[in-house]
């Protein structure tokens, strides 16, 4: 699709123009805003990819040009890599390549790489200014699993520089646009029929020039600060989920955007049950005669409370008994799963001689043993068959 149908633009489109119709259909299209939307995935994808050219004067001129044949970028797709301090630092570096038969086509392959490896990131421009994603490991029981949880992380990390408001200039003052990339962050240089894409030299690929430095931060608009920040678990979270919270990572350099925070939640294993999804499972002891005449059994819950199980007689050991409702909660919902009760049936140990002789009695005359006589008559069956 043409990319200026995609952000709803003509090609006079101005750069103002372009930012704001992104920003628009970007929070629209957001995957956190349309949760399990495939349509909207894809269109947010879409919503990206002409941004990414258009965005870019040079890329805008050659698309504009050339069309889709100017740029065939092959996005690394984002990921995290652990920093210092358990963080995380976004990255979304990629090379485009286009054998388009013609020197300009042609040099569009060492730009893309030049500019990547030379530059440490002029395919992103001034994306680096934004902070680093944060993480954080939280442990916690299967209890406060099901109850869910509220923790406090004292996190030691950059926040924005209160003395000049994040703009790293001395009072606040607005920093001058660089003359040298024209506010870019980039530069072009020439190079044969090669064209080479560094970083500026001048503003270290920010745009921005500052004359006169704030003492506090030297010019970065953050410092290292420790934060309190609370985070509210949820009820019925799973282990090995993680919580995203939006603009809580590091602040960005010189007002840039901050990044994100992530909890990744790690639930502990429990003496008593293991989970299955929001469903409880509990290995329970029962004695032979409440196997064979039935009765009732207390058993605990993940709630802390008592439930009573009924035991049908003839109850064989690995037989499962269901709870229904006195399982795990579900996340973002007053609904619970079910809980399974696996049988296993006790056999009784130091018996008294009167004990064994009451048993040896019992045998003889109790002859209906159904999982016995299942078993030996399919033994009887292979022995006939060989």
């Amino acid at each position: 699709m043409d990319y200026y149908q995609t952000l709803g633009l003509s090609k006079s489109a101005s750069a103002d123009e372009i930012k704001k119709a992104y920003r628009k259909l970007a929070m629209k299209y957001h995957p956190d805003r349309n949760k399990g939307d495939k349509k909207a995935e894809e269109k947010f994808k879409e919503v990206n990819e002409a941004y990414e050219t258009l965005k870019d004067p040079q890329k805008k001129a050659a698309y504009d040009r050339y069309g889709h044949d100017a740029y065939k970028n092959a996005a690394s797709g984002g990921g995290f890599n652990p920093g210092a301090g358990g963080g995380f630092s976004g990255f979304s570096n990629g090379f485009g390549f286009d054998f388009g038969g013609d020197a300009s086509g042609f040099s569009d392959i060492f730009e893309d790489f030049f500019g990547g490896a030379m530059g440490g990131g002029a395919r992103t421009g001034r994306a680096e200014m934004r902070g680093n994603d944060l993480r954080y490991d939280a442990t916690i029981t299967l209890e406060e699993a099901f109850h869910g949880k509220d923790i406090e992380l004292h996190m030691r990390t950059n926040v924005m520089c209160e003395d000049c408001k994040g703009t790293g200039s001395e009072g606040g003052v607005k920093p001058k646009t660089c003359p040298s990339c024209k506010g870019t962050g980039r530069m072009r240089f020439a190079q044969g029929f090669f064209s080479v894409e560094k970083t500026c030299t001048s503003c270290n690929g920010t745009g921005h020039i500052i004359e006169n430095s704030c003492k506090k931060c030297r010019g970065a608009g953050r410092v290292s600060k420790t934060r309190d920040i609370k985070v509210s678990i949820p009820a019925g979270i799973e282990n090995g989920a993680r919580i995203r919270l939006s603009g809580e990572g590091e602040a960005g350099i010189r007002g840039g955007r901050a990044g994100d925070l992530y909890i990744f939640v790690a639930v502990k294993s429990h003496k008593l049950f293991s989970r299955e999804k929001s469903s409880i499972h509990c290995e329970v002891p029962v004695s032979i005669v409440t196997a064979a005449l039935g009765g009732e059994i207390e058993v605990p819950t993940i709630d802390g409370k008592k439930a009573v199980v009924k035991v049908p007689a003839g109850t064989q050991s690995g037989q499962i008994l269901k709870l229904r409702g006195k399982g795990m909660t579900v996340v973002r919902s007053s609904i619970r799963g079910d809980m399974f009760v696996h049988v296993n049936v006790e056999t009784p140990v130091n018996l008294t001689d009167h004990q064994k002789e009451l048993l040896r009695e019992f045998d003889k005359d109790h002859k209906a043993h159904p999982k016995s006589e299942g078993f030996f008559a399919k033994v009887k069956e292979f022995w006939q068959e060989l």
